[in-house]
């Protein structure tokens, strides 16, 4: 039996929270000097015998974005550094910097962990997880 992750509860309650001020337009981050949004807007497809998450993730390079599967969560997160080569360069205003965006599921159903595929092009993430068949390596039972 597998242990529930007790964050899930938490993750769940600030999505609900984040759906509850987009709907009612949100509130603009950069008042308040954050930048932008570091959410990570994604889609869930249930397909036969798949999920597929899609993932908008623009910006950042295949070897910045790192995706994990365990049981049925599935974590995306993206890291990237802002390096400034010109360091005797006077800067008027400089808004580009460091990024990261995480996002972790709870997926509706455990997974094949070893048969995960991702594709990542033009800033979209794009991964299938093909659902797991209880049957496939079981044990035949003799019933007396």
């Amino acid at each position: 039996m597998s242990r529930r992750n007790p964050f899930d509860d938490v993750e769940e309650f600030f999505d609900r929270l984040n759906r509850q001020f987009e709907g009612q337009g949100g509130f603009d981050q950069d008042v308040f000097g954050m930048g932008g949004s570091n959410r990570l807007s994604v889609d869930l497809l249930d397909r036969d015998g798949e999920l597929v998450v899609t993932a908008d993730v623009p910006g950042f390079e295949k070897d910045e974005i790192d995706v994990r599967v365990s049981g049925r969560t599935l974590t995306i997160e993206a890291d990237r550094e802002r390096s400034t080569e010109e360091e005797d360069e006077t800067y008027l205003r400089s808004e580009r910097r460091s990024e990261s965006l995480r996002r972790t599921l709870q997926l509706p159903e455990r997974v094949d962990e070893e048969a995960v595929s991702a594709t990542y092009k033009n800033g979209v993430l794009t991964i299938t997880l093909p659902k797991h068949d209880p049957g496939i390596g079981g044990k035949s039972i003799d019933i007396e």
